[in-house]
């Protein structure tokens, strides 16, 4: 990179380099189709008022537009914005501009909205007692995803057998593309039903009730939430009665002609989450694999905030992450991301947030001569797994990760700055849990393989619930468990920026503690 170019990336602005790049690509004509940008206003701390001041204005200003008026909203405190700032703030806005005020409303600093280019600059530059109203405009990002046998080689049966650490009493979050209510496996326990109090929701669009928004978070179109809810909780046994329940898994599986055929074949065994009994509670903050926005998952957050009272009264005490999308070093400082910095929030609050490392371990470079040749790719842990107090998950073989070690598209570390990432890896290759792409049929329940770090994080998740369960006091100190946690690792003799401190032992962890 050229040193002007360098310059260029530090040079302070209150635009975000990745948007700032989404805005002059193509320089968009006013009224264009690609004149509109999905963004995240960041507002200034420093603001006449503070936070809950400056979003106010910003609000109250958009209420005066065309499509803020049938918004309705109450104002957090007293005014300090008179009425004329406010009708020069309004003055600043597009037809088209968009406010998403309900979802906003969930954290403490930031309006997620769609806004022109002529409107971001104008924020950008406006103020009010010669303060700025914004500290930053972000682009709203797209966000991706990324047992049986795998439970014994994390030691959750050996646990659950000497320690009867089995989730009672724990609550877990996970945030994804929903949990299927209707599967099979999470009746048994009740894994879905919570406690009053608490509630599932869907972030991915606005509902005109609780109830809607809960019934929307318990259903997954795309299958991968469920899949992971299950690594973390509840239980299917099959019947040896004729007639009886049976369990179907489907696999992936290599034909003589080297192409993939999906295949049905019966499970013989119990099929059980690494804390059976622990409560999963759906945030749904994905569409499906494909679609879902960084801002759905920062109301998220701030919604487990809300609950726990801002750590008062810690109701959920985890937040599973199996999603997240790439870090690019030009855009913020490693772990200075709007995510990074909610979810280190969130763990100093009392809550144990686990994420997914992510899938680019492996690809291809291009050699000095022209050749390409695929490699393993250091650096490439994705956020929010670049947040220095989360517990981010790499991918091991599920039953024989001495012999295999860390999976090859497993994301590598270090952080772009310095830091040793992942912090454990986990199983992660063909994990067997829940299919909620094909409905049960009588008597019959769906399961599936899949592989990634998606799969390796909710194995954490699930051993982490399984520990607070039985070592109650732990409860409220994420950063005191995942100390635990990384000392109880078991050593794959790998490289620590491949492995972080090892395999997760959840065996090992209860006997040190």
């Amino acid at each position: 990179m050229e040193e002007n170019a360098v310059q260029q990336n530090l040079l302070r602005s209150r635009i975000s380099n990745d948007l700032a790049g989404k805005l002059t690509v193509g320089d968009e004509k006013p009224g264009a189709p690609n004149d509109s940008f999905k963004v995240i206003i960041e507002c200034n701390q420093n603001f006449p008022g503070g936070l809950r001041s400056a979003r106010d204005a910003l609000v109250r200003a958009y209420l005066q537009t065309p499509n803020g008026k049938a918004v309705s909203y109450h104002p957090s405190g007293p005014d300090f914005v008179d009425a004329k700032a406010i009708s020069q703030l309004a003055s600043l806005f597009d037809a088209r501009d968009i406010f998403s005020v309900e979802k906003s409303l969930w954290t403490d600093s930031y309006i997620f909205a769609v806004l022109t280019k002529s409107t971001v600059d104008a924020l950008s530059t406006w103020s009010f007692a010669k303060t700025p109203i914004i500290y930053k405009i972000w682009l709203d990002h797209q966000l991706h995803r990324c047992v049986y046998e795998s439970g014994r080689t994390i030691k959750c049966d050996a646990a659950r057998a000497s320690f009867a650490a089995a989730g009672k009493g724990i609550v877990w979050a996970v945030a994804d593309t929903g949990v299927d209510r209707t599967h099979a496996h999470f009746e048994m326990y009740e894994t879905l039903q919570l406690d009053s109090g608490l509630s599932h929701y869907d972030f991915t669009m606005d509902h005109p009730n609780q109830k809607e928004s809960a019934d929307a978070a318990l259903i997954d179109s795309d299958g991968h939430g469920t899949h992971v809810a299950g690594i973390i909780a509840g239980r299917t046994v099959p019947s040896k009665k004729r007639g009886g329940v049976k369990i179907v898994v489907r696999t992936s599986e290599r034909t003589e002609d080297n192409t993939s055929t999906l295949v049905d074949r019966p499970f013989p065994d119990e099929i059980s989450g690494l804390a059976p009994y622990c409560k999963i509670l759906s945030l749904k903050v994905l569409e499906n694999a494909k679609e879902g926005d960084l801002s759905s998952l920062l109301a998220a957050i701030g919604f487990v905030q809300r609950m726990n009272d801002n750590g008062r009264a810690i109701k959920i005490h985890g937040l599973n992450l199996s999603l997240g999308y790439a870090f690019n070093p030009v855009w913020f400082a490693a772990g200075q991301s709007p995510l990074c910095l909610e979810v280190d929030r969130l763990v100093r609050s009392g809550v144990c947030v686990v994420t997914a490392a992510g899938n680019a371990g492996y690809g291809t470079v291009a050699q000095y001569g022209g050749s390409v040749e695929r490699a393993s790719h250091a650096g490439t842990i994705m956020d929010p797994g670049n947040a220095a107090l989360a517990i981010t998950v790499g991918s091991t073989h599920r039953d024989r990760p001495h012999s295999y070690g860390v999976s090859y598209f497993s994301s590598k570390g270090p952080t772009a700055d310095g830091r040793m990432k992942p912090d454990l890896v986990a199983p992660g290759e063909r994990i067997i849990s829940c299919d909620a792409r094909v409905k049960d049929e009588t008597n019959e329940v769906r399961f599936r393989e899949d592989s990634g770090t998606s799969m390796a994080a909710p194995h954490v998740s699930g051993a982490i619930a399984a520990f607070l369960s039985v070592r109650s006091e732990f409860r409220g100190q994420p950063e005191r468990v995942k100390e635990i946690f990384l000392t109880g690792a078991t050593d794959l003799k790998r490289r620590p920026e491949y492995q972080g401190a090892g395999l997760i032992d959840l065996m090992r962890t209860l006997q040190v503690v």
